[in-house]
């Protein structure tokens, strides 16, 4: 899984905000008004990809409105990126909230790999009793389950100034997805390459008491 570079002022590279590509950045310090007057606060980035330009004022990315958080996993499942997508598009402005719609994205996970997706906690003890989840995995679930619920109930977890936090969560999303979706398809996909004999003396072994 490839890190995501948000746009950061004067980096030579990062995830260009309108392809989405990690591609160098070319700035430009300044720029002319209609009048020809160099107007010194906006500096511009113009991807080397794409080649379309971003706009800043004083250190900052004023257009296009871009995200920190990382892009979602390319496996990951249709209805869980909505709410991935959703919570990208918010977590500057309430880092709570955010944390709250991943709780609910990976609430719906469970559902698409065959758990009941009714009780989060329980869904994810299921998986560990069926030996579907590698401690660090089961970790990662736990974290966000329990920071996502507890970051809308006062007294709990204060995310409100926490994007830090918040942004790992969205880490923790793709890893999930990653390891429970993306490996098992890699190796389901170098397994259904061996020959037919073979996968019926490895399907008769595991069969034998």
């Amino acid at each position: 899984m490839n890190k995501y570079s948000p746009p950061v002022f004067k980096e030579d590279g990062f995830h260009c905000p309108y392809c989405e590509v990690y591609a160098d950045q070319s700035w430009s310090l300044g720029t002319r008004n209609s009048m020809g007057r160099i107007i010194g606060e906006l500096t511009t980035a113009q991807c080397r990809h794409c080649f379309r330009y971003s706009l800043w004022v004083k250190g900052k990315m004023i257009y296009p409105r871009a995200s920190c958080a990382p892009l979602p996993s390319e496996d990951m499942p249709q209805d869980v990126e909505d709410d991935f997508l959703e919570a990208r598009n918010i977590v500057e402005s309430s880092p709570r909230a955010a944390a709250a719609l991943l709780r609910l994205a990976i609430q719906k996970l469970m559902v698409d790999i065959g758990e009941k997706g009714s009780n989060l906690n329980e869904d994810i003890g299921n998986l560990v009793k069926k030996g579907k989840l590698v401690e660090k995995v089961q970790k990662a679930l736990d974290s966000v389950r329990v920071i996502g619920n507890n970051a809308v109930h006062p007294g709990q977890i204060d995310l409100k100034d926490d994007i830090n936090t918040a942004i790992t969560l969205f880490e923790l999303v793709n890893m999930i997805v990653e390891i429970i979706i993306t490996e098992e398809k890699k190796v389901n996909a170098i397994f259904n390459k061996l020959p037919k004999g073979a996968k019926a003396q490895i399907k008769k072994r595991n069969s034998t008491p």
